[in-house]
């Protein structure tokens, strides 16, 4: 090979020249794989120019230029025009959160929603099957949510302070759903969103499915922070933004409505689409004093408004409402017909029953007891958490000091008998000295298990 004057040029990343082998874009690839995975190559890393290294390794600009979407495609790094190629958050591991593992471990990881209140949903289920128009709910029509089940929906959210119109109203199959079709609707490959440094996983996961960049906005107690937040927008061309102002997932931090004002304010003057997902209200709305509306009342025109019933009312039934400005509504029709065809009519038609007969109320004030109990117990075994967060939140954000890797942390409580999740899970973008394990309170089939949990965890991280 010639001599290039590369070789004691600064770069973020030199892949060894001798371990290339033919095809080199293979190789190449899979070099940069490796120092992902091993970590000498962070999250957010900024790659050197196709251009650079393809003359830094003496090879065709063809060549890298396949090597990086080869990686690209992995999830490894993502491409945003004009400014470069950088390393994904959590590139080398999925950190998507769900229930399908056979544990004989006490789960603390896994956020359920007090499934004791299930055979309520039951009752309501046999009560569904002998409607007269039964078969109405097996059909493709109303895709969107048949009438009365939409006006169901928006009564379930009035107390929460939300104000809209059946036309502006759809009905899908579940959060997470809502999140996928807003995120295809809405943001192409390469957009930017704001986001919370910590953040709910699965949305983490999904933007890195579709090529969306996720931009860490430090905050407070009070949520994000309006200056920072502003301070990236003027830096960079962002996109839109998601918030969990209710009970953010994992730090249960609740917006305040101070701030829901001042960072309303960024939102309109920098055009972004706000993503509020406000899957926690039933716990907040009538409950904590300095809650007065959702964030969608300030900026309704470039807003979509998320009220999953997962942790309120059902899980397995996979019912949300989306609420969205009418600047979007075209583009989230499309979305939703084109994913989803249409949204089970008859989990929605068990949702509503149980709104209509005032048992879902009976459920969440039951879900609400629960939560005052776990958070009780959990306080008499970390007491310097009190008054941190959401008082009734179905977790809690515990800091630990001393041990920095989260996968091996999580593989030793394992060993020890409890599932729990380490910080890193939630990064949306760079990493921070402070480390915090995920505490779910909802998921163990008594108190007397999530105490045996607790102790566990409690003489572990002494």
């Amino acid at each position: 090979m010639p001599v290039n004057s590369f070789e004691h040029y600064p770069m973020s990343w030199k892949p060894d020249k001798r371990a290339l082998k033919r095809p080199f874009y293979q190789s190449i690839a899979s070099l940069l794989e490796q120092d992902i995975v091993n970590g000498f190559l962070a999250s957010g890393t900024k790659l050197p120019p196709q251009r650079e290294l393809a003359d830094f390794l003496d090879l065709n600009f063809t060549t890298i230029t396949r090597a990086y979407t080869l990686c690209e495609r992995k999830g490894l790094i993502y491409a945003v025009m004009g400014s470069g190629t950088f390393v994904s958050p959590n590139a080398a591991r999925s950190i998507a959160i769900s229930a399908n593992e056979t544990t004989s471990w006490i789960d603390l990881g896994f956020v359920a929603s007090f499934e004791q209140t299930n055979e309520i949903v039951a009752e309501a289920i046999q009560k569904v099957t002998e409607k007269k128009y039964l078969n109405q709910l097996l059909n493709y029509n109303d895709p969107t949510g048949i009438p009365h089940q939409k006006t169901a929906g928006l009564n379930w959210m009035e107390p929460f302070g939300i104000r809209a119109d059946q036309e502006h109203t759809t009905i899908v199959s579940g959060a997470q759903n809502a999140l996928a079709i807003t995120l295809t609707a809405l943001f192409e490959p390469g957009h930017r969103i704001a986001t919370d440094l910590y953040t709910f996983s699965n949305f983490i996961e999904l933007a890195k499915m579709l090529h969306i960049q996720l931009i860490p906005i430090p905050g407070d107690e009070c949520g994000m922070l309006p200056h920072e937040l502003e301070k990236q927008c003027s830096q960079v061309d962002i996109h839109g933004i998601f918030l969990m102002p209710s009970c953010g997932n994992p730090t249960t931090v609740m917006i305040s409505d101070f701030r829901k004002r001042e960072l309303a304010e960024v939102i309109r003057r920098y055009s972004l689409i706000l993503i509020e997902d406000d899957v926690h209200a039933f716990l907040t709305a009538g409950i904590i004093s300095d809650y007065e509306q959702p964030m969608f009342n300030l900026v309704p025109e470039q807003s979509v408004y998320i009220c999953g019933t997962s942790k309120s009312i059902c899980s397995g039934l996979r019912v949300a409402y989306m609420v969205y400005g009418d600047p979007l509504r075209k583009k989230i029709l499309q979305a939703i017909f084109n994913v989803n065809v249409k949204t089970s009519s008859l989990d929605a038609e068990v949702v509503t029953e149980l709104i209509l007969s005032g048992k879902a109320q009976e459920i969440v004030s039951h879900k609400k007891q629960l939560a005052q109990s776990t958070n009780d117990l959990y306080l008499e075994y970390f007491p310097l958490q009190k008054n941190v967060g959401h008082p009734l939140s179905f977790y809690r954000w515990l800091p630990i000091e001393g041990r920095t890797d989260g996968l091996q942390l999580e593989t030793d409580l394992k060993k020890h008998g409890v599932r729990v999740f380490h910080s890193d899970r939630f990064l949306s973008g760079q990493t921070t000295p402070e480390k915090y394990l995920r505490i779910a309170l909802s998921s163990t089939n008594s108190l007397e298990e999530l105490k045996m949990g607790l102790n566990i965890l409690k003489q572990y991280t002494e």
